[in-house]
């Protein structure tokens, strides 16, 4: 068997309705994994793109929403991709947007993975591949709940790989740099905005939904087995610049 494949496999996506989620969960099942798909939002458009899929509803503004769903069924790869973000200068910021941010972007991250773990460690496997960003390594700014998170989600990805990287479960993460998404359209319109984005981009490109979702296809499969804690930029080389 390819080392890259996922065949007999059973992936959960998080966020998978649109954008870097539904690249994964696309990619996934390319690869010859059952998805579920799941979200707040209808995954319909992404379960009509993949043979072997179905949708979950997860609304993470609980973060105990995915308490219960390993129970009872053998889910092998797990991906944290769902996040929100609130912008406001650190100055102004509300009470209200830092706990909703939170919830779902690293506490909601933290129980779905402690809920994964409870039933792949009887098992002695799982992959555990959360989304991490830019920002968990810059402040970036007008962001202080997401960039407070996102370094959350960084630092849990390696706790979580100190501690299970023994017994069989490989925990890791994947920074993606600037994505053409829906998120991002705004700043691609913008031509000044868009100009110095890609003055300090090395690769002289935004990146693709797909240069994410091939990388998460790779911290999912055999070949990255002994690949534990590692927080991976696939960003163009914005960060080396």
């Amino acid at each position: 068997m390819s080392p890259f494949s996922l065949a007999g496999q059973t992936a959960l996506v998080t966020g998978a309705n649109t954008g870097i989620g539904q690249a994964i969960a696309v990619a996934m099942g390319r690869a010859g994994a059952h998805v579920i798909c799941a979200g707040r939002s209808s995954c319909d458009e992404t379960t009509g793109l993949i043979d072997k899929a179905e949708a979950l509803k997860l609304d993470f503004a609980d973060p105990m929403a995915a308490e219960d769903v390993f129970a009872g069924r053998q889910i092998d790869i797990l991906v944290n991709n769902a996040g929100i973000i609130r912008r406001d200068d650190s100055v102004d910021f509300s009470q209200a947007d830092w706990d909703d941010v939170m919830d779902v972007n690293l506490k909601a991250v933290f129980f779905t993975c402690q809920a994964f773990a409870k039933a792949a460690l009887p098992r002695g496997h799982g992959k555990i591949i959360n989304i991490a960003s830019l920002l968990s390594f810059q402040g970036g700014i007008r962001v202080p709940s997401y960039t407070a998170s996102k370094h959350g989600v960084a630092g849990l990805t390696k706790i979580m790989a100190n501690e299970w990287a023994a017994k069989g479960i490989n925990v890791n993460a994947i920074a993606p740099g600037y994505i053409e998404t829906n998120n991002t359209e705004a700043l691609r319109a913008d031509a000044d905005r868009n100009k110095a984005i890609l003055d300090r981009i090395p690769a002289g490109r935004w990146g693709k939904a797909d240069d994410i979702a091939e990388t998460a296809v790779f911290l999912a499969a055999p070949a990255s087995n002994y690949i534990h804690g590692a927080v991976l930029n696939v960003d163009g080389g914005w960060l080396a610049r």
